[in-house]
């Protein structure tokens, strides 16, 4: 069955890095949010347990909860590069990864790294206009990611909203 509800257009992507941190930022995403839930290296019990606590938290507030990963999480709302029920989110760093998420259907597609990103050090930024090259005339919500804020979002066209990490701190 697919999501009925509109695609958030604000989203907090987490990881373990975050430690306590995370609480602060889901209390600060405005209701109609969504969370990418990525604490991959995370213990698989701890890692229910940390869901259970975010998707409770999610449905008080009225955000969105997507898994990213493999293992499948009890309450998901939907998943990040992974097909399956719910909202589907997807990556792309190129235009042609972007092409892709349409392929499989995605609902958002997060168009990363725009600017230089503490989550991937020295990785390549696309900057403004290629970033907004590669959301040009997609289907899908198109999130910026990567050094993303409210400000640096104001910087860009051609999205729809944008992600981030360090951005909700």
């Amino acid at each position: 069955m697919r999501y009925r509800h509109p695609v958030p257009r604000l989203w907090l992507m987490t990881d373990e890095r975050m430690g306590a941190g995370l609480w602060r930022a889901v209390r600060r995403l405005p209701r109609g949010s969504g969370i990418v839930f990525r604490h991959y290296a995370t213990p698989a019990r701890e890692r229910r347990r940390l869901f259970a606590a975010l998707l409770r938290i999610s449905r008080r507030r009225g955000l969105v909860l997507v898994r990213a990963g493999d293992t499948r999480l009890a309450g998901e709302m939907g998943t990040h590069k992974r097909r399956g029920g719910g909202i589907v989110t997807w990556p792309a760093h190129s235009r042609e990864q972007a092409v892709r998420a349409m392929r499989v259907g995605a609902d958002a597609v997060f168009i990363s790294p725009v600017f230089p990103t503490r989550s991937h050090p020295g990785a390549p930024a696309l900057g403004a206009r290629r970033a907004s090259a590669i959301a040009r005339g997609l289907p899908a919500t198109r999130i910026a990611l990567g050094g993303m804020d409210a400000r640096s979002y104001a910087r860009l066209a051609g999205f729809d909203g944008w992600a981030g990490i360090d951005g909700w701190l």
